[in-house]
């Protein structure tokens, strides 16, 4: 065969697509471009539809204009900022407007920055009281090898990964009768002169409710003047700090609140731009020591930069610029508004149904969740979850977290795109596997599955 004779053979005839599909070791010789492009595309076709994941908190659609920058700027490596002083400006922009909307004192000189996700945001600010309080203790003479986090049992997994790598003690709250957040007052009592702070969840993943931050604070004053004790929040506001600020502004959970020392959320998630993106910021630049802070080039000065990850893609930067001058305000209040519109009228349908107890109903994130009425009929949630994939739906289905892992429970993300007309067919497809499952006195239910949240 000549050699280039493949390239004008029919697609699906050509010689790359007739034989096996390279997987463990690279091939001796390459292939046409669009005969590669083929050959990954059609693997690709097997995966979900991430419209349809109703799983994820992370965006799945973005206007084609924010595409159009993010593919000009897929070659910037935002750790480069003397090279791309620009992005690097628009990088700040965005720490600033957070910092705004978020109600710092002094947003306009105050640090934070962009990182790859809010897990690392999340390393950043645990980071960040862990040399707080070490740094106070040497002050005052103590020793400063034991130090432990208090958190809710509800929290995302990073919170236990920071633990793990950096040494510090996980004190979790657990959840208690009918409880979906932390309770303020048990997490004050979990803290003591060792504890760097405690986590505070803007957003929990299991259900989408907001933690009391306001009440969580004044638990920490009043355990403050009865000992002495000075205990900083971090609000992981992964989904949460893109909402609240929209969708419930007189909610005070924010750099209002003295004890809230830093604050991070995820771009790609209610910020609406596609994954690869988090932020964080902290009230004031004092609030994070300068041991973690290093200095690069910057237009002919020093900028100061922190994050653990060092080459990432400048692209998501900036794309969420872009929502934010695209959108402005107004902008994410409504589509937040239309999430939570679409996410508390499927709530009401989906109550409606019979079989379900709601346990979230939209009205912090637009996330709903619902357990079983009856807890044992001849199906369970997690066989609902797999017969809801035969139309591409991915809804999860899983346990509470301690001390509640006896309740099993079903959620659905609302994001933007999801639209009441899509709602309406996940409605319909619930209501058709209910009736089959009514035709089934013989089915056998699954008592537990590899259940997903994220």
């Amino acid at each position: 065969m000549r050699p280039n004779a493949d390239l004008v053979r029919p697609m699906y005839a050509r010689q790359q697509l007739l034989g096996p599909t390279p997987r463990h070791s690279i091939p001796e010789e390459g292939m046409a471009p669009m005969t590669a492009y083929n050959l990954i595309h059609d693997e690709l076709i097997v995966d979900g539809n991430s419209r349809f994941n109703l799983a994820t908190f992370c965006g799945t659609w973005m206007e084609p204009e924010a595409h159009r920058l993010m593919s000009e700027t897929f070659d910037k490596n935002m750790i480069d900022k003397d090279e791309y002083p620009q992005t690097a400006e628009l990088e700040m922009r965005c720490v600033r407007m957070l910092a705004e909307l978020w109600n710092s004192p002094s947003p306009e000189t105050t640090i934070g920055t962009s990182t790859i996700g809010s897990s690392e945001a999340c390393m950043l600010g645990g980071l960040a009281l862990k040399w707080r309080w070490r740094k106070k203790m040497q002050e005052q003479g103590k020793p400063a090898d034991k130090p432990n986090l208090v958190t809710g049992t509800n929290t995302q997994v990073c919170w236990h990964k920071f633990a793990r790598y950096w040494d510090v003690e996980p004190r979790e709250v657990p959840l208690l009768g009918d409880e979906a957040i932390t309770d303020p007052e048990r997490a004050a009592a979990a803290c003591d002169e060792n504890t760097i702070g405690v986590v505070c969840v803007l957003g929990s993943t299991f259900t989408g409710h907001y933690e009391n931050v306001l009440a969580l604070s004044a638990a920490l004053d009043r355990l403050q003047e009865k000992t002495g004790l000075d205990i900083p929040i971090h609000v992981d506001g992964a989904s949460g700090g893109f909402v609240a600020p929209f969708l419930q502004p007189d909610l005070v959970w924010d750099f209002r609140l003295p004890r809230v020392k830093s604050i991070n959320t995820s771009g790609h998630k209610y910020g609406l731009v596609y994954p690869g993106v988090g932020w964080i910021v902290w009230r004031e630049l004092q609030d994070l020591d300068s041991d973690l802070i290093f200095n690069v080039d910057y237009l002919g000065g020093a900028m100061p930069t922190l994050a653990i990850n060092f080459s990432r893609p400048a692209s998501q930067i900036v794309a969420q610029y872009y929502n934010l001058i695209r959108l402005g305000k107004s902008g994410y209040r409504a589509i937040h508004a239309a999430c939570q519109e679409v996410a508390v009228e499927l709530a009401a349908e989906i109550a409606a149904l019979g079989p379900f107890q709601m346990l979230a109903t939209g009205h912090d994130l637009p996330v709903i969740a619902w357990t079983l009425k009856d807890p044992k009929p001849n199906w369970s949630l997690y066989d609902l979850s797999d017969r809801l994939r035969d139309r591409g739906w991915q809804v999860p289905t899983y346990r509470m977290p301690a001390d509640r892992q006896d309740v099993i429970l079903q959620r659905i993300v609302v994001r933007n795109g999801f639209t009441h007309d899509l709602a309406g067919m996940l409605l319909n497809d619930i209501r058709r596997h209910l009736d089959w499952f009514a035709t089934q006195p013989g089915f056998t239910p699954t008592l537990d599955g590899a259940g997903f949240h994220h």
